[in-house]
């Protein structure tokens, strides 16, 4: 009898623990394998997620490139949010995402800066044509998409085979917007977010490439198989497409694709 009594009150208590904090019955952890690019506005979310839902969340960064090559070989993630619409495409073709879970967060969009308030001019064009730098930064087109975006650029400004001995590359954006800021490389094609984050202290100079120069760079997120029986994973999801969250990633300076796009 003692037993059943302590039981009844051992439920009675988590029962009213979760009246008043509000949390779901089965709160649980997802882990979002996040594009470098889109790792600051990220952590701003998540204490919102993890206040509203009562889930928790762990976080993986990395470009995009080798985070989809990380989820092939089995990593334990439950959503992507990559740079890019190709590879959640892809992993949807092939299974490992579930498939009409795939929309687009974040159009981003991509600049030239430079830590330094003078170097870079209001036609940031003029600034590659002088080339009055060393090292020209920019992540790796091969695993980044704002790294592809960068080499396309250069490529349509006749530049590359004149810079391509300055260029530096990054690993992914991060470590990019890193060498820049840090003035290992005086310039770099860096995320539009990355500069306009309200924490960063270097405002330097920057020239927002007009969009015609790179091909589009749509962000899809999708729902990885693993996740697919994970309520914290489709709640971050659902979250994502809600209106408030959308106008904070916009202050970071992404675009968004409406539902005619």
């Amino acid at each position: 009898m003692a037993v059943l009594i302590l039981k009844r009150w051992l439920l009675g208590l988590t029962l009213a623990s979760l009246i008043f904090t509000g949390a779901p019955v089965y709160a649980g952890e997802v882990t979002v394998a996040v594009a470098s690019n889109f790792l600051n506005p990220f952590k701003q979310l998540i204490p919102v997620f993890e206040k509203k839902s009562g889930h928790t969340v762990r976080t993986v960064s990395g470009s995009t490139g080798k985070l989809y090559a990380q989820i092939l070989h089995g990593a334990p993630f439950e959503v992507f949010l990559a740079a890019d619409s190709e590879r959640p495409r892809l992993l949807e073709k092939n299974r490992q995402a579930m498939a009409g879970t795939r929309f687009t967060y974040a159009r981003g969009k991509i600049v030239l800066w430079s830590a330094d308030p003078r170097r870079i001019a209001a036609d940031g064009e003029s600034t590659l044509h002088l080339k009055n730098f060393e090292h020209l930064a920019l992540a790796n087109p091969k695993t980044a998409p704002y790294g592809k975006a960068a080499y396309t650029i250069l490529k349509r400004l006749n530049l590359w085979e004149a810079l391509s001995s300055t260029v530096v590359r990054g690993e992914n954006i991060g470590q990019t917007f890193q060498f820049v800021a840090t003035g290992n490389a005086e310039i770099g094609f860096v995320a539009l977010s990355q500069v306009l984050d309200p924490r960063l202290k270097i405002r330097g100079s920057r020239w927002i490439v007009p969009e015609h120069l790179y091909d589009a760079i749509d962000q899809d997120a999708v729902l990885l198989t693993r996740g697919r029986s994970q309520p914290a994973a489709r709640a971050f999801l659902k979250f994502l497409k809600s209106d408030a969250t959308r106008t904070m990633i916009q202050t970071y300076g992404y675009g968004l694709k409406s539902e005619k796009d």
